[in-house]
């Protein structure tokens, strides 16, 4: 591949930029978004405005590079064959399968590129995928749409299920749905139908279900999922002490649980708690069909570990724009909250290469320094203008279909070029506990006067 000489210089000076550009025109490759498209879509078509052209658009706002989507028309108009009303138009009717196939498409687009990178650490389970599920409820939006106008209460756009693999940090799928008040349980089938032999689904207690756990089993995968009090329980057998973990005493005991009429046996590890959680509780039990290969104690560890995907999600909303409150129509809003996962998956990647670097690195001070998400973010999105002025459109496109074992040798080779230490994760001290007893009975004081008299 023949780069020019200014897009060498921005590799120099700004790989990690250089990196999640490349990557995003791999994931949002047009003609294969415009395909995606017509095979999805059910009741929208193309005309003149393409939908890759409304995933460019979408991507501007929730990655931050512009405010607003009538922002965002105003500096692509001359790439765009239609008024902002249809642009509008045509964004709010985007249908929630076209968007969940967005994220997926995604994720197979990078997926090469994180496995040629290698794993950044050890198997979750070895022999085994890790998939972490949980629901987003996205946030209410303003009130722009005639039926919300006279509304007090705030106007939810939808939620979606959220499936992610946590060794490559790809959001591999998604399940929307438009009604913001549907139970989540109600929208696993499709979970289920993606499960695939082999697979370990991670998951809290919401999904503890007959169908959840049935289907899971059925397809040939695994379940490790906090138990529901509702589950029935047929008979338990005697509960045995299997060691610690990190929080606590570990146990476990077989148990016949009914499930659609049928009885079946699955493992209970009973974990009790050192300190109790939030909500007070000072145990919790998880069921599993793993096999007793795999000992009590490493399944409360995976248990434990299903909070990368609420880092996730509180990663997309620090770093992105994935709930735009302007969006009112569900649609719309679930379109948003899929692109906003599809840079998440690019971002992944980034990080996936910058920790395949590291790990090559003779200075161990380095080799072991705690990156900055924040510094990366911060990098990537002040140098995207730059970029966007002085590299040509043209000089993007063969990284929308390079091969994955040599896009992932220009990855490691640009970060030759990264200043480590301008992403040095800052970690801060212990915090202490103080009481508070100055001041009670008023509303605030002075700063400067309290340091005067210090």
């Amino acid at each position: 591949m023949v780069l020019s000489s200014v897009f060498e210089k921005f590799t120099r000076a700004h790989p990690v930029a250089v990196m999640a550009r490349a990557l995003m025109e791999r994931a949002l490759e047009p003609r294969g978004l415009d395909a995606l498209f017509r095979k999805h879509a059910k009741r929208q078509y193309e005309k003149e405005l393409l939908f890759s052209t409304m995933v460019e658009v979408m991507a501007l706002v929730v990655c931050r590079m512009q405010p607003s989507v009538n922002r965002a028309y105003a500096i692509m108009r001359e790439q765009i064959p239609v008024s902002l009303t249809a642009l509008y138009a045509k964004i709010d009717g985007v249908e929630v399968g076209t968007s969940e196939a967005l994220v997926a498409h995604s994720a197979e687009r990078l997926r090469p590129i994180v496995e040629e990178l290698g794993a950044p650490d050890e198997p979750w389970l070895k022999g085994h995928r890790i998939k972490v599920l949980d629901g987003n409820h996205l946030a209410a939006t303003d009130r722009r749409l005639s039926v919300l106008q006279d509304c007090a209460a705030g106007p939810l756009p939808g939620q979606a299920l959220v499936v992610m693999e946590p060794q490559t940090g790809l959001v591999t799928q998604i399940v929307g749905c438009e009604d913001g008040h549907a139970q989540e349980r109600s929208l696993v089938e499709a979970v289920i139908a993606a499960v695939q032999p082999g697979d370990v689904y991670i998951a809290d207690r919401n999904f503890c279900t007959a169908k959840m756990l049935n289907g899971i089993a059925g397809q040939g995968g695994f379940f490790v999922i906090r138990e529901h009090a509702q589950i029935p329980v047929v008979s338990e057998g005697t509960l045995r002490a299997r060691g610690r973990s990190d929080s606590g005493s570990v146990f476990e005991q077989s148990v016949v649980l009914r499930l659609d009429e049928r009885e079946v046996t699955v493992r209970r590890v009973v974990l009790r708690l050192d300190a109790p959680t939030r909500d007070g509780e000072t145990q919790m039990a998880i069921l599993t069909n793993l096999s007793a290969t795999v000992d009590a104690c490493a399944i409360a560890g995976l248990y434990r570990r299903r909070w990368t995907i609420e880092s996730l999600f509180a990663r997309v909303e620090r770093n992105l724009h994935s709930e735009l409150p302007s969006l009112g129509y569900p649609g719309a809003a679930v379109f948003g909250f899929a692109v906003a996962l599809v840079a998440s998956n690019v971002f992944a990647v980034v990080q996936a290469a910058l920790k395949a670097a590291q790990k090559q690195l003779a200075d161990k001070t380095i080799a072991e320094m705690p990156l900055s998400e924040f510094s990366i973010v911060q990098d990537i999105r002040t140098v995207q203008p730059g970029m966007k002025v002085m590299l040509d459109d043209k000089q993007w496109r063969p990284f929308q279909n390079e091969p994955a074992p040599r896009f992932a040798k220009l990855l490691l080779r640009w970060t030759q070029h990264v200043e480590w230490r301008n992403f040095r994760k800052a970690v801060r001290g212990p915090k202490v506990r103080r009481e508070r007893t100055r001041f009670r009975d008023i509303p605030h004081v002075s700063t400067a006067k309290l340091l005067g008299r210090a």
